[in-house]
């Protein structure tokens, strides 16, 4: 959330004069984005370092990071790196590179040595590599390292600092070559009908992605073709009084260019994701699948694209008052409010379900299949089992033979999709949990959560409690259960970072592990 935060907020006014220069040195994108400031990502090398406090994954214990970090066993390690888990995952420093970490890690040391902490007086942390550098350039090879390493001295802190050696290609404007070229480009200019306006065709105007689906992307092709006799310069632009060009469920590269007469067509990528807060906002009426896009011609018309696409409906990033209304598979259920009202018994209130028939469906086929398996609920599942399981519950389909890990993450995948957690950080334990205050704790948590959010707690509590009688065989504690079934049942949001947000959540990871290891429910 740091990284996201200042990566994208971070900009510098320069000033239009500085902007008009460096686009008069060649950067098409400044003239694109239209604006006096310059951000992070417009320029052409990066370099982030620091202290970024990265660690690694707690699946792995303190006493064994230690070990392995004591004897250089970096192989061991290198996988369970949260930064480089991140990465991958493509949720934190897309489009960052990083050399390889061939050096043990830099934290925590004994202030003064060389020596991991390890004092018995001293609260005992895994090493971990806090200490990083990245790079992100515009042109890839104009950037190559050369070391990447840590320094042994000074050895005064808790850190150990490391260092990279690079080699750089920078851009050097010669202002008379470009006045040259410049001049040289105008006079070709010059030769056609300059008091004629640009002109293009579009191989469509409408954009039809027909139906799209929950944690998919879908894309199309549109093909622009310079039909006139001068060079035309289009750029996609916001509609009147908004910022950006398209709604938050569709992306669009490039998103300008120039065309000369005669040039081959430039092809437009349009992509649309319907990642989980989309899910949610077309499920609560805030969103619909519709959008028109204007493209921008320097000096001519504005051409107007229209994007439309249908919402296979998904129980994920739908509420759990809603979901236990429905007997019917939830890709049935209408959109329309109005359409759904004449299409259900007006009595299907009386009948509501005590928990979805989706959660039943996976919680079922995770006793019936997956108790024994090593990892469960730790291991990452199959991302295309884990969309057909998905699909499965959408539309009571029959599953189909899948791997248990597959059938765990699409679990917890939709419980964290929910629009309001199974349990509100507001119920979180506002005091520090002992053994004189748990069981009260306890009994006020489950007192206070709403009746639907009270069946799925239970639920979800009692599989874990199954989950850990085989616990010989899928090597789950009961404080990982606790830890999983906290981030499922109330996910940290970005807002909840605070040293006593902190607390508060291992209060309750507390409660969870004492309600999942006596029957207090």
């Amino acid at each position: 959330a740091d990284f996201a935060n200042v990566y994208a907020k971070t900009s510098f006014e320069v000033g239009e004069e500085a902007i008009r220069e460096v686009i008069r040195s060649g950067s098409l994108s400044h003239w694109a984005i239209g604006s006096s400031a310059t951000a992070v990502a417009d320029h052409d090398i990066v370099i982030w370092l620091g202290d970024l406090n990265y660690r690694i994954d707690e699946s792995m214990p303190t006493e064994t990071v230690l070990k392995h970090s004591e004897a250089k066993s970096l192989n061991a390690l290198i996988p369970l790196d949260q930064l480089n888990l991140e990465r991958g995952a493509g949720r934190s420093f897309r489009e960052f590179e990083e050399g390889i970490l061939a050096f043990p890690p830099t934290y925590k040391y004994q202030p003064g040595t060389d020596v991991y902490e390890q004092r018995p007086d001293k609260k005992l942390r895994a090493p971990a590599w806090c200490d990083r550098i990245l790079w992100r350039a515009q042109v890839p090879n104009h950037i190559q390292q050369v070391s990447y390493n840590r320094c042994e001295t000074p050895n005064v802190s808790d850190h150990k600092p490391v260092y990279s050696t690079m080699r750089m290609v920078v851009k050097d404007v010669i202002a008379a070559k470009r006045e040259a070229i410049y001049d040289e480009l105008m006079r070709k200019l010059d030769r056609f009908d300059n008091t004629a306006l640009p002109i293009v065709g579009l191989d469509r105007d409408t954009l039809d992605f027909g139906e799209v689906r929950y944690g998919q992307t879908s894309t199309l092709k549109l093909k622009i073709t310079n039909t006139g006799n001068v060079v035309a310069q289009f750029r996609l632009a916001p509609k009147l009084d908004e910022v950006s060009i398209c709604k938050p469920w569709m992306s669009v590269s490039p998103t300008y260019g120039m065309l000369l007469p005669g040039e081959e067509a430039a092809t437009l990528e349009f992509t649309v994701s319907i990642d989980n807060s989309t899910a949610q906002n077309i499920n609560a009426g805030r969103e619909v699948l519709d959008d028109i896009l204007i493209l921008r011609l320097e000096g001519g018309r504005d051409y107007y694209i229209t994007v439309k696409a249908d919402y296979a409906r998904s129980c994920f990033g739908m509420s759990l008052e809603e979901l236990v209304m429905y007997t019917k598979p939830i890709r049935s259920i209408p959109l329309d409010p109005i359409e759904r009202t004449e299409k259900l018994d007006p009595t299907t209130g009386a009948t509501a379900l005590c928990v979805p028939k989706e959660l039943w469906r996976i919680v079922d086929a995770i006793i019936h299949k997956g108790l024994d398996t090593p990892g469960l609920f730790v291991e990452a599942g199959v991302a295309d089992e884990v969309a057909e399981i998905r699909e499965a519950l959408d539309t009571e389909a029959q599953f189909g033979t899948y791997r248990a890990h597959s059938y765990a993450e699409a679990l917890i995948a939709f419980l964290t999709s929910l629009p309001s957690p199974v349990v509100l950080p507001s119920l979180f334990p506002s005091v520090e949990i002992d053994s004189q205050n748990i069981q009260s704790f306890s009994r006020r948590l489950l007192d206070e959560l709403p009746p639907i959010h009270y069946n799925v707690f239970v639920y979800i509590v009692s599989l874990f409690r199954k989950a850990l009688q085989h616990r010989n065989k899928n090597l789950l504690t009961a404080a990982k259960a606790a830890r999983i079934c906290c981030d499922a049942l109330s996910p940290a949001g970005t807002d909840q970072n605070s040293n006593q947000d902190m607390t508060k959540r291992t209060g309750m990871q507390l409660i969870m592990i004492h309600l999942l290891e006596t029957s207090s429910i």
